[in-house]
């Protein structure tokens, strides 16, 4: 969340305010992110989220489409292939946020 609240900032900010969120989004992007690959399955709706806020930075914050794109889609690749180890209540909300990944990347690279 921390990323995401400096990412909204960069979107009203101009100057070195705009340089400064965009920085510490990344790092919160970046610190949040090697959490979740050490302690959360490719599954888990939270990594997920946080894949799809990142690549959403990189697209947006930093301009950096093909960053953007990578991240989205070995985010996506990882989760397909442990398609069978979502655990059944996190089943919606996992397929739900990897649609939004795969939207995005389609729109991305048309």
């Amino acid at each position: 969340m921390k990323g995401d609240y400096y990412r909204y900032i960069t979107e009203y900010t101009t100057g070195e305010d705009n340089t400064d969120a965009g920085t510490k989004a990344g790092e919160a992007y970046g610190q949040a992110s090697d959490k979740a690959r050490a302690d959360l399955k490719t599954t888990h709706p939270i990594r997920l989220g946080l894949a799809l806020n990142y690549s959403v930075y990189y697209y947006e914050v930093k301009n950096d489409p093909k960053n953007a794109c990578t991240l989205a889609k070995q985010a996506f690749d990882d989760a397909i292939a442990d398609i069978e180890q979502i655990e059944e209540e996190q089943y919606k909300d996992a397929t739900s946020i990897m649609q939004l990944i795969r939207d995005n990347l389609t729109l991305w690279t048309s």
